[in-house]
């Protein structure tokens, strides 16, 4: 079982509604999708392949290489097709791994046991051939193992990711109610941004989309911040590839840009995270950060793109003081920001409707389970007008 040279099912897992960026940065790695699903991307490959992919993907979670599919209708069926595979020649036995899961059986009332199936089915099989067993937990820093199982469809996976990808690792302070940059990444991709003009982001909060904008101008990658992987706990890994791989982005990322990204917040406290979490991320230095309201806001007038992400509020009920928040967003970015493209991303569309401004695009999004839209607002000066065709 050479996984790591046997091309396999590769699942790229993403948060409902990222997949179109997703695949974006997949078939800008020059891999070419089989399937593209609400949240995922689907390919033929490696494990080899997974390292490149765990390097250089902003939007994804979780990447998972298959070992098997097979018809489970129940734990014993399970079990019993789980301990036929090779599990000695892919987890060291002197080692640690994890199970994780996604299930939907009639006789799973919790997805742990399930996982407690799996888990015995490994260490029986390691022990029946090795004489020994290897410890597991729920940690999934070392080699993690994920069931897919709905009905009586199951699928197993090594997941070569661990720790999710999502999470980009340099924000140590979180602040409050912060956007995953995942998705902060995802709803910058979709913006009208050329990655070389000036990027502005009001109401910053910890400093997400000012931090995740800057590491897309450099060629930055979150993988530059973290140095564990699932797949490195599987048996065969080839460290050299890693390296290789990792120090091609090094050299790959800017250390300068020719423009701004400013950041600004009413709150000192929140400015003082984010000014921290770009220090994390080595961008600190690229990004203007300002304590002021946002209508303070510098608006250099070369042009780019202005985002909000203000407070959402319930989905019902009237919120007086958020109202008058976004309508006075409205009058920013039709005051101050001609020649911009403005973006506003909110899960309250009553409180959008208060800008005041028509969207030239509603791009849905999810954040959490919150359903959400990006609102572009083209801004012009006047009223924009079309062209009138030539006779």
């Amino acid at each position: 079982m050479q996984v790591f040279h046997t091309e396999s099912k590769i699942i790229i897992t993403c948060n409902k509604r990222l997949s179109t960026y997703l695949q974006q940065e997949v078939e800008a790695l020059g891999y070419e999708p089989t399937r593209v699903f609400p949240t995922g991307v689907e390919l033929q490959g490696t494990i080899t392949d997974t390292i490149p992919l765990n390097l250089n993907l902003r939007c994804g979670s979780q990447i998972l290489y298959s070992l098997k599919t097979f018809t489970a209708n129940d734990p014993a069926e399970l079990y019993n097709e789980l301990v036929t595979i090779e599990w000695e020649k892919l987890i060291d036995f002197s080692g640690y791994f994890s199970v994780t899961s996604n299930v939907n059986n009639e006789h799973i009332l919790t997805p742990l046991f399930a996982n407690v199936k799996v888990k015995d089915a490994i260490v029986d099989r390691i022990k029946s051939v090795k004489g020994i067993r290897p410890n597991s937990g729920p940690e999934v820093n070392k080699t993690v193992v994920h069931l897919y199982w709905q009905d009586n469809r199951a699928e197993i996976f090594l997941d070569t990711s661990g720790e999710t990808l999502a999470k980009h690792s340099y924000r140590k302070i979180p602040g409050k109610a912060p956007m995953l940059e995942a998705l902060a990444t995802s709803t910058i991709m979709a913006t009208k941004w050329d990655r070389k003009s000036t990027f502005i982001n009001p109401m910053c909060g910890s400093g997400t989309l000012a931090i995740e904008a800057a590491l897309i101008a450099t060629d930055k990658y979150p993988s530059l911040f973290r140095m564990n992987y699932g797949f490195m706990h599987i048996t065969g890994y080839d460290e050299t590839v890693f390296f290789a791989e990792r120090r091609l982005l090094k050299d790959k990322a800017k250390k300068e840009i020719g423009f701004k990204i400013i950041a600004t917040d009413l709150s000192a406290d929140a400015v003082d995270i984010a000014q921290k979490n770009a220090k994390t991320a080595g961008v600190e230095h690229l990004i203007d950060f300002a304590v002021c309201d946002f209508e303070e806001t510098e608006v250099p007038a070369e042009g780019g793109v202005v985002m909000f992400n203000p407070e959402y509020g319930e989905r019902l009920g009237v919120h007086t003081k958020l109202e008058i928040t976004y309508k006075r967003m409205g009058d920013f970015l039709k005051k101050k920001c001609l020649g911009y493209n403005g973006y506003v991303f909110t899960g309250n569309p009553d409180l959008a409707k208060k800008i005041g401004l028509k969207a030239a695009r509603k791009i849905e999004f999810y954040n959490g389970k919150l359903d959400c839209r990006l609102f572009e607002y083209e801004l012009y000066e006047g009223t924009k007008r079309e062209p009138k065709p030539e006779n």
